[in-house]
């Protein structure tokens, strides 16, 4: 990048190296050459990482290194590679340009790095063109304290411990109610105010879709880890090695009680609704609104139960009131017509929402996400209206030409 100079990578045999886009060719410590196949590399031969961190985990106060490869192009732009650091909603917060193959400090290339509050992308631009798959750059932060009551779920004497807020602010600041209740938590000798929020470094990884594989079809989510970003994580790495293989969707919720499209729920390899990954996620406070195709983290009474179990909304007016509740991680960009036809199976028991021949997610799989262009939401791309079947015209009768 013009920030810094960098070395092209067939001057450096001593870490990592990027030939063509077929190999990774890296060295074992005792100078010895391995070769491994790039994961990356899609069907057609051609990989969409041309931007690579060398770790996953990165410390405040160091360099961030990062690979820039050509992967697949013949050489680099006229003008250079040039990067850009990217918000969730398209806006630009940092630039840099000219940049040439190799190695360098993501840090030194986009500093506005060092001032980011929540998750955004860096992405490659050749050309004039935003070009391969961008990285996550995620600020690993401490989370603030859970604020809950006891309440009564709508229309039942059924108790449940409800979400008012987080840290010393409520999630909805018109809600007298809950206002009152939190400042007298504030002034109670049990009051913890929690530590204070630390930025201890950055999680850099590339960017990735879950395709998830139905026996009705596919759906494909795009994961928000700008809206909840260890939620997000714990869903990928689950997904990535294999947990939600076999398994099915356990609940079925096409309409709530009131009439109104609610969920379909998946995540258990039991099968029972009692199942986990074995680990439960601290509750994050996601910014993401429940809404149709949104998928979120089902959990127990506890708001930091959740772990492996999810959900796909079906309706932005049955699950709006999930919001704050529970944590929406991703959203489907394709598949409304799968998510549909699960909604849809016939139930054996309603109460229970027990599908009769409940609907299996055969595997799921990561792809590299799209390019992330400047100035577009990533929201974007989310599906927005409920699929219905085509109606066929089955008229007989002659049209005049």
């Amino acid at each position: 990048m013009s920030h810094r100079s960098t070395q092209t990578l067939l001057q450096r045999l001593t870490g990592i190296l990027i030939v063509g886009s077929l190999l990774v060719i890296s060295t074992d410590g005792t100078g010895s050459v391995v070769l491994h196949p790039d994961p990356t590399v899609q069907a057609s031969g051609v990989t969409q990482d041309l931007l690579q961190p060398n770790r996953l985990y990165n410390r405040i106060g160091r360099p961030i290194p990062v690979v820039l490869a050509l992967r697949g192009r013949a050489d680099a732009p006229e003008a250079g590679f040039d990067l850009l650091l990217i918000d969730t909603d398209g806006t630009v917060l940092d630039s840099a340009n000219g940049g040439t193959p190799g190695e360098f400090d993501l840090l030194t290339a986009l500093p506005a790095i060092l001032n980011l509050q929540r998750t955004a992308r860096v992405q490659v631009v050749a050309d004039g063109m935003a070009t391969g798959t961008p990285l996550v750059v995620q600020p690993m932060i401490g989370r603030t304290p859970v604020r809950t009551t006891r309440d009564f779920r709508p229309g039942t004497d059924t108790r449940y411990t409800r979400i008012i807020g987080f840290g010393d602010a409520v999630l909805d600041p018109d809600d007298a109610d809950d206002v009152a209740e939190l400042e007298k938590m504030k002034i109670s000798p049990d009051w913890d105010p929690g530590e204070p929020p630390v930025l201890t470094g950055f999680r850099i990884y590339a960017d990735r879709d879950v395709r998830v594989e139905t026996n009705a079809g596919e759906i494909l989510v795009a994961l928000a880890p700008e809206a909840a970003p260890n939620t997000a994580w714990n869903f990928r790495h689950l997904a990535e090695h294999g947990f939600y293989n076999d398994t099915m969707f356990h609940r079925v919720v096409h309409f709530d009680r009131t009439g109104r499209r609610f969920v379909i729920q998946g995540g258990d390899p039991s099968g029972t609704g009692e199942g986990s990954a074995g680990w439960d996620l601290p509750m994050e406070n996601s910014t993401l609104p429940h809404d149709l195709g949104v998928i979120s983290m089902a959990r127990a009474d506890h708001p930091d139960s959740a772990g492996s179990q999810f959900f796909f909304c079906l309706s932005r007016e049955g699950t709006a009131r999930l919001d704050g509740q529970y944590c929406a991680f991703g959203y489907a960009v394709d598949g409304a017509e799968t998510i549909a036809k699960t909604a849809d199976v016939e139930i054996e028991d309603v109460a229970a929402g027990k599908p009769t021949a409940p609907p299996v997610i055969t595997r799921m799989t990561l792809v590299p996400a799209p390019p992330q262009d400047p100035g577009i939401a990533r929201s974007d791309r989310r599906i927005s209206e409920w699929w219905t079947p085509a109606v066929e015209d089955t008229s007989d009768e002659r049209r005049t030409r």
